[in-house]
């Protein structure tokens, strides 16, 4: 292990994307390894993933799975490794360059100086900070994101988000076999049980934008997991069964 900072990033058919993303992330004045865990997909990710793994020997590893398992199994597979690997600082991102790989530093710097446990990279704590996304997507994520914060208190106004960077003793105390959401609901589920388990959370502004390759994995099965997803999470809370 080169570095005490990991990086998961889940893919499924984002073979236009990861050879340039590794490159930037490998060049980072950061160091940072990179973990992808992969859902089968057909167009090569793969294979262009394993090219990479020869090129940055030590610094690269792909976990395959068979067919698509979903957004939330892929980051619980990836927490396990990251853990059983010794890894301190543990950060999620997308593959297809919505999140800016370079604001991984900065994301890391927040929890590496103590100034909080989990570090999100947020597209709402200033305004809004999203780039190319339709009018109806932007009132969907931002209504989704109020909902999500008046149902369950969660003081994150970004609850959705998916860039972020994880103290490793978080994980140790959550027991992450229990988040049972796959969707974006993952991301609320991951935070509020983060918060109620005592830790510090602190939104760092960042600038989203919209896929430049490849199709959204945004689906109507999300959205309503996402929607159910929060009164169980508060429920649960309440009677003391997180």
């Amino acid at each position: 292990m080169s570095a005490d900072t990991l990086v998961i990033i889940p893919t499924y058919n984002e073979a236009h994307n990861v050879s340039r993303l590794i490159d930037i992330v490998m060049d980072l004045s950061e160091p940072v390894d990179m973990l992808f865990v992969d859902d089968g997909s057909p167009d090569g990710t793969a294979g262009k993933i394993k090219s990479k793994i020869e090129e940055y020997p030590g610094r690269i590893t792909i976990i395959e799975r068979e067919g698509k398992l979903g957004l939330g199994t892929a980051y619980v597979r990836g927490f396990l490794f990251a853990l059983e690997k010794d890894y301190k600082y543990i950060c999620e991102m997308d593959a297809d360059f919505s999140h800016n790989p370079n604001d991984l530093p900065k994301l890391i710097s927040v929890v590496k100086n103590g100034e909080a446990d989990v570090a999100i990279g947020s597209r709402y704590i200033k305004g809004i900070s999203i780039v190319n996304w339709p009018l109806r997507r932007l009132i969907l994520s931002y209504g989704a994101n109020l909902y999500a914060r008046t149902i369950t208190g969660l003081p994150v106004k970004d609850t959705t988000a998916g860039f972020k960077c994880i103290h490793r003793k978080v994980l140790e105390n959550l027991d992450i076999q229990k988040i049972r959401s796959n969707g974006y609901a993952f991301q609320i589920e991951l935070h509020f049980r983060a918060w109620k388990a005592g830790f510090t959370l602190k939104e760092v502004s960042i600038i989203f934008r919209e896929r430049e390759e490849g199709v959204s994995k945004m689906s109507k099965t999300i959205v309503r997991e996402a929607v159910w997803r929060v009164w169980s999470l508060k429920f649960r809370s309440l009677l003391g069964k997180l």
